[in-house]
């Protein structure tokens, strides 16, 4: 089985990132498509890995720039990868992975994390929304091309996986699969993080700083308790307009490594997740720490924490109803009133260890695979299968 691993790009650290390193650890000798790689900014295990960049990638690496070219440059540079001598395609992606060229026989394997979100939810980004009357009309005929271009390369994909059911019916919505999706929750690695036996008196956000990443509402909540101390770890486009209007309790860090995150991580109070977010990793990472989570009640942590009702001793989260600052504040002031178990919270953050997930996607692709020779296959009539590792 020939087979070859395609990311959208690697040009930061993030939970889509992480997966594409999972699927390297499952298959270490597949090369990684992508359209641009930066070294400097994505995970440093990237540098082993045989990186197979689009000619977009050899001219435009960092981000900033990566999107300001997207369209026509990056799409078209991605159509132009050919993949056709490859038996298995295995893509990790949120938007431009699924362009690539694929075999008549090929089995394509989609880990689709979120449909394009510019295309498929382009109000999400602050951006469009308060953009002009004339921009707004000349997005809309891009967007509508993106769009067209994405439901056609998409079309391609024999299986799709996602990583929580919160993103189910999106991908039903946007991409009509041929064959029912699949979750498989994206892993943890677990040893990168420990317990510590002391705690400090901070409460940590780490996070890209976007719109919906929701980090204002943390800074706005911690303006308003000014005797709590909050640490920031990130960064991202809002990053100039967040840290003018924190108070002297807040503190912003980035470019740290691996040991330093596990290090604050596993010394906060507790771990703040604001947003609305398909699936989220750094909650799982907190409670690999040891660490509860204070989260909005919605989206991938309905799959990956136990919230707290009546027993804070079995529990990993506190969630918040609302993205208000009232909201959140309260569930802050909850917290400090009880007392959760640090072991419960590790034990139940090892169920989404990385290993676990690696025996998942190998057996996923094994099967279809086989399947795809004429084999029999046990799990064609699964419709949605969710696999909590």
């Amino acid at each position: 089985m020939k087979i070859a691993i395609v990311h959208d790009d690697l040009v930061r650290k993030g939970g889509a990132e992480q997966v594409a390193l999972s699927f390297h650890h499952a298959y270490p000798s597949a090369p990684i498509y992508t359209l641009s790689y930066d070294a400097a900014n994505t995970y440093p295990e990237f540098k082993s890995c045989d990186i197979r960049t689009s000619w977009f990638g050899k001219f435009i690496k960092k981000e900033k720039n990566m999107k300001r070219f997207f369209y026509p440059l990056g799409v078209m540079a991605m159509q132009r990868l050919d993949l056709t001598d490859y038996d298995v395609i295995l893509q990790s992606t949120t938007h431009c992975a699924k362009y690539v060229k694929a075999g008549a026989n090929t089995l394509v394997i989609t880990y689709c994390h979120n449909p394009f979100r510019l295309v498929w939810s382009p109000d999400s980004y602050e951006k469009v929304r308060e953009s002009g009357n004339l921009k707004r009309r000349l997005l809309n005929k891009v967007l509508a091309t993106l769009k067209s271009i994405d439901i056609e390369a998409a079309d391609r994909t024999d299986w799709f996986i996602t990583n929580a059911r919160e993103v189910v019916s999106r991908i039903e919505k946007a991409y009509h699969p041929k064959n029912p999706i699949v979750v498989i929750n994206p892993p943890v690695r677990i040893e990168n993080f420990y317990v510590s036996n002391s705690v400090s008196d901070y409460f940590l956000v780490v996070s890209r700083f976007e719109s919906y990443k929701k980090v204002d509402l943390v800074i706005e909540t911690f303006n308003q308790m000014p005797n709590k101390k909050l640490l920031i770890v990130g960064k991202g486009s809002r990053e100039k307009e967040l840290k003018e209007i924190a108070n002297s309790n807040i503190t912003f860090l980035s470019g740290l490594d691996a040991r330093n995150l596990a290090k604050l991580y596993a010394n906060c109070k507790a771990f703040i997740f604001p947003q609305l977010e398909d699936y989220g990793i750094t909650p799982l990472e907190a409670n690999a720490s040891g660490r509860p989570v204070i989260a909005y009640n919605k989206g991938g942590v309905l799959d990956t924490m136990i919230p707290y009702t009546d027993n804070p001793m079995k529990s990993t989260a506190i969630f918040f109803e609302h993205q208000t600052v009232e909201s959140l504040k309260e569930a802050i002031l909850l917290f400090e009133q009880l007392e959760f178990d640090t072991a419960f919270i590790s034990a139940h953050a090892r169920g989404f260890d990385e290993n676990h997930f690696i025996e998942k996607i190998r057996a996923f692709v094994s099967e279809k695979y086989s399947g795809s020779t004429g084999e029999p296959s046990f799990k064609e009539t699964i419709k949605v299968e969710k696999v909590r590792i």
